[in-house]
């Protein structure tokens, strides 16, 4: 996968996304959208609290990847060290 600079705006709607910094108006990759109510609780610190979310959900799925990764390595080396050839 490519690397992309990544950018997070509050479109001002309630509503704030993560997208390609190079995208301008395109498809966001990311849309967290919080109730009146939940804006309340937090305070209008929306922005601080999407910001948080989306780290935490990069972390995860870098996670899940580098986990995928040493189960396809393990299942290669186990085909390869299991066989005995004479």
């Amino acid at each position: 996968m490519s690397t992309a600079l990544l950018e997070i705006v509050d479109l001002g709607d309630g509503e704030i996304v993560l997208q390609r910094a190079d995208a301008g108006e395109g498809e966001a990759l990311v849309s967290i959208q919080f109730s009146e109510e939940t804006s309340a609780y937090l305070m209008d610190n929306n922005l601080e609290v999407a910001k948080a979310m989306i780290q935490a959900g990069i972390q995860a799925a870098a996670k899940l990847a580098e986990m995928t990764n040493m189960e396809v390595e393990s299942a290669e080396e186990s085909k390869t060290a299991g066989r005995t050839v004479h």
